[in-house]
């Protein structure tokens, strides 16, 4: 281990005995705090002490984050995770088409490298290739998605959370009982077009009054077959072909189950929870050269057991620790000779710990009165996390990598009047090793400690209103992944990471009713300047068609603003509707090499310069009808922005239509899905067609 490391492993370990020295210090006996209350109560029975009673006001972050929760979340057209983040301003969702085709999002067009993923707290690793598909989360037991833009607004977190420059969190469901009931079932049935055949259900029990079991089980079937029309135009204008086929290859076979206990503690809650998923599923590839259906095919096996404890130790000192262990399996075989034979597994490790302190300096609950002559109010927090992550492939010539990082992050924030603020630094310290040296590989890539801020302010003019202007600046890196080190013939392991600055002013407006048309209105806009530097691309090696290699060379620069408007209306008699827009307008440039002129300067691959979503959403008592638009601008699928090049908008039209019968001992959901009412054909990513018009039809139970 290196010489660096132990330091870094005191510090978890000597903040986490300061916490259990905290916890078991010996506590006054019952009987003497009796006693006092009872004598203090004598003597003061006729001199009784002004009782101040005072409430936290709602705590507003000071970096507002997009989310989707609730009613407006349910009654989207969504069958993944990958589905739901479409609706964010400036997301853009990669799709390879098909029912489990690869799903991954890409934040103000930073690249999906940058994007934090985190289930319950806890970040969704992949060392091998750093992306997380976002398909195989299903929204079945899904609470809440919540999408920051730099970083999450709270300084009461692992050091991992300052260590992307986006993060989308992902909230399951915490077990919640009406009074007197001491479980929960739900059971649903989803299907629809594809052969799509979708199980699930969902068991809650009390254990005790502070100790909840939660366990949700789904199956997912679909042949993924569907008709779609190919259709190209030649630059000239001149149609190159026009057909309709059927999409092959796409069948889908998935489970997951997960269990975990949670549990609430005097001034405190934890949590342990397990993760089981496995799929095996066609990939239906790419059409090119008049190939219409693909043999590619997949197998993967996720697993994780995770925990969290959050505990006020004592007045103004909140602890949080955190610990992950995570096993995940992946086979990839292309059993097409003509191109390339290819059968490859991998094994992925994972073991993470964290832990947190915050300590408040100056008294938190002033800090969140609407008087204007409060003191200021500061807070500190420190933690570290240590990860380790070890590869085992079945590649000629594997060289195993293991890594070690170490991370500790110092923050604080402080609420004075009309100011808040956030300022943040954190340490990554990455330490690689392989385990099979060759000639072409003799040691492991070598990184340097990495330091990099973070800033984050919040101005609201009139305490009374909800307004607020705020800016933030965050510098932040990712590391190459294991793929780009050590891939075989492929890797460089003179990689070095690939850095993000970013640039970011904004408004937001929020007002609420209690009677009127109109109850509640919420207005953001935010503008922003990033920077990508040191981008890591793959580029052809000599002369070979199938021989690349990972290299530094890329520069981008974006700039862009997203808008968000809300409304909720009270139409009268018990109808109430909501509507949503999200609009987001970006120019993001390579400037890489100013000696190609095809390509310096050009918009790059896949993002367009407008693109946004619409959603209303009408609730009458259980009936429920929602709406929903997507639409994505012109876009070329290279930098180099010629009309070869060039990809059509394309825009959605979504419907749901849902009904809860409550009944005596039950209630009963039924819900009817339309997806791309129009029957529009288009590629989100170029030769990888996606669905027409599908549906689906859901039917719940909820006892």
């Amino acid at each position: 281990m290196p010489a660096r490391l132990p330091f870094i492993l005191w510090v978890l370990l000597f903040s986490g005995c300061l916490a259990l020295c905290a916890q078991t210090a010996v506590p006054v006996s019952a009987s003497a705090v009796n006693e006092e209350v009872v004598q203090d109560s004598l003597l003061r029975q006729f001199n009784l002490d002004e009782v101040v009673v005072s409430a936290r006001r709602k705590d507003e972050p000071v970096i507002p984050v997009q989310k989707l929760e609730g009613a407006r979340l349910e009654g989207l057209s969504t069958q993944s995770v990958a589905d739901a983040v479409r609706y964010f301003s400036g997301v853009q969702l990669k799709d390879y088409g098909g029912v489990g085709g690869l799903k991954t999002v890409d934040v103000r067009s930073m690249g999906s490298n940058h994007l934090g993923v985190f289930y319950d707290g806890i970040e969704i690793g992949n060392a091998q290739n750093g992306t997380v598909d976002l398909g195989k989360f299903s929204m079945d037991n899904i609470e809440e998605l919540a999408l920051y833009n730099g970083q999450k607004s709270e300084i009461f977190q692992p050091a991992k959370d300052y260590g992307s420059a986006g993060t989308l969190y992902i909230k399951t469901r915490r077990p919640r009982f009406k009074q007197g009931k001491s479980y929960n079932l739900q059971a649903a049935m989803k299907a629809g077009t594809f052969g799509l055949a979708n199980p699930s259900v969902l068991y809650e029990q009390r254990i005790t009054e502070n100790i909840h079991f939660s366990a949700n089980a789904e199956y997912t079937y679909a042949h993924g077959r569907y008709h779609f029309r190919y259709r190209r135009v030649l630059p000239s204008g001149q149609v190159a072909w026009d057909t309709t086929a059927v999409r092959q290859n796409g069948d889908v076979n998935a489970w997951r189950a997960e269990a975990g206990f949670f549990g609430y503690l005097p001034d405190g809650k934890w949590h342990v929870k397990g993760y089981c998923y496995g799929s095996a599923k066609g990939i239906p590839g790419a059409i090119v050269n008049n190939v219409w259906k693909n043999a590619q095919r997949q197998w993967d096996r996720n697993a994780f057991v995770q925990g969290n404890l959050t505990k006020t130790l004592m007045r103004g000192w909140d602890f949080q620790l955190n610990a992950k262990y995570s096993n995940d399996w992946m086979r990839y075989l292309n059993p097409d000779t003509t191109l390339m034979y290819i059968d490859n597994a991998f094994t992925q490790q994972e073991v993470y710990l964290s832990i947190a302190n915050r300590l408040n300096i100056i008294g938190r609950q002033a800090a969140f009165s609407r008087t204007r002559d409060i003191p200021l109010n500061w807070d500190m927090s420190l933690s570290a996390d240590w990860q380790w992550n070890y590869l085992e492939g079945n590649l000629a010539n594997f060289v195993f990598p293991e890594r070690n990082t170490v991370l500790a992050a110092v923050a604080t924030q402080f609420y004075w009047k009309y100011l808040k603020a956030q300022a943040s630094v954190l340490g990554t310290f990455v330490f690689d090793k392989i385990h099979v040296p060759t000639l072409s590989m003799p040691k492991a890539s070598e990184q340097k400690p990495q330091f990099t801020p973070a800033v984050f302010l919040s101005y609201q003019p009139l305490l009374k209103e909800e307004f607020y202007l705020r800016a933030f600046y965050k510098h932040i890196f990712r590391m190459p992944t294991f793929n780009d080190l050590y891939y075989t013939d492929m890797g460089n392991i003179s990689l070095l990471p690939e850095y993000t600055t970013q640039y970011d002013g904004g408004i937001q407006y929020d007002k609420q009713w209690r009677q009127g048309v109109v109850r509640q209105i919420s207005a953001k806009a935010d503008g922003y300047f990033n920077q990508v530097r040191n981008k890591i691309v793959a580029i052809p090696k000599g002369n070979g068609q199938y021989r690349w290699q990972m290299m530094n060379l890329g520069y981008v620069e974006i700039r862009g603003c997203d808008v968000n408007l809300s409304t909720t209306l009270y139409c009268g008699k018990e109808v109430y509707l909501t509507m949503a827009v999200a609009y987001t307008y970006q120019r993001a440039q390579d400037l890489t090499d100013p000696d190609e002129p095809l390509t310096y300067g050009g918009q790059i691959a896949y993002i367009p310069w407008h693109s946004g979503s619409a959603t209303a959403n009408l609730q009458w008592r259980g009936l429920g009808v929602n709406y929903a638009f997507i639409y994505v601008g012109e876009r070329y699928h290279n930098s180099a922005n010629i009309p070869a090049n060039h990809e059509q908008p394309w825009y959605t039209h979504d419907m749901t239509v849902s009904y809860e019968l409550p009944l005596q001992h039950c209630r009963l959901h039924f819900a009817v899905e339309i997806n791309n009412l129009l029957n529009q054909q288009y590629d989100v990513i170029l030769n990888y067609p996606m669905p027409g018009i599908n549906g689906k039809g859901i039917v719940k139970i909820i006892i």
